[in-house]
């Protein structure tokens, strides 16, 4: 049974925080690109998304895979309520004092219902693929080398989540060899960009560890 000080629970807190800041962060932000090398562009939310991934491999390596599947869930439920909020906030009618912000939030939190659920699957069978797939390294590499075992999940899981979100918000938009092209593009820098973290998580690791009283993780989590 995983058990944890009551300073970690609350730096667990804190984690959960900075996980779901990073998604949304990743999920609004992420509007913006900028130019990158050899023509191409990229997406501001490079710098928060892999930050995701990479929390749940830190909450994983220290909490266990029941923690790691909780941030998921609780990631699931507020991008599908921020979604919902921001779908309810667009059906309701402008003052018309506030007609001067009216053209810019339309369009950015204009979010079509085919890139919303784009966005939810996406998110929820990668991330759940990232849990599953870095507990499987973790069982065949043993509980060294996190950088490697975080990094292979990343791999297959920022594949999923970019092919699958890319496929089902704009296949039909772009022909098939261009949206090929953005797959990998995008797949490649998000994988890049969690390389770079992972010193990162590695401080994150140590920051959560800890000694003190003791609380029942799985307990906690089942209430």
């Amino acid at each position: 049974m995983i058990q944890f000080t009551e300073t970690s629970f609350k730096k667990l807190l804190i984690a959960l925080a900075v996980y779901l800041t990073s998604l949304f962060a990743a999920n609004t932000l992420g509007l913006k690109i900028m130019p990158f090398i050899f023509g191409s562009h990229l997406s501001v939310a490079v710098f928060s998304f892999p930050v995701v991934f990479l929390m749940t491999d830190v909450i994983g390596e220290v909490y266990g895979k029941r923690a790691a599947k909780f941030f998921v869930l609780a990631g699931f439920i507020s991008t599908a309520l921020f979604i919902a909020y921001s779908f309810l906030s667009l059906t309701m009618p402008w003052s018309a004092d506030g007609e001067w912000a009216r053209q810019g939030y339309n369009q950015i939190f204009g979010i079509s219902a085919r890139i919303a659920i784009a966005s939810l699957v996406a998110f929820l069978t990668a991330e759940y693929q990232d849990v599953l797939s870095f507990f499987f390294f973790r069982e065949k590499l043993g509980v060294k080398l996190f950088w490697l075992r975080s990094l292979l999940s990343n791999l297959w899981s920022q594949w999923l989540d970019t092919t699958i979100f890319m496929v089902i918000a704009f296949a039909g938009v772009y022909p098939t060899h261009t949206l090929i092209s953005i797959i990998i593009t995008w797949w490649l820098y998000k994988v890049a960009m969690g390389l770079l973290y992972t010193p990162l998580a590695y401080i994150g690791i140590r920051l959560l560890k800890g000694r003190g009283e003791q609380i029942d993780l799985e307990e906690a989590l089942k209430v």
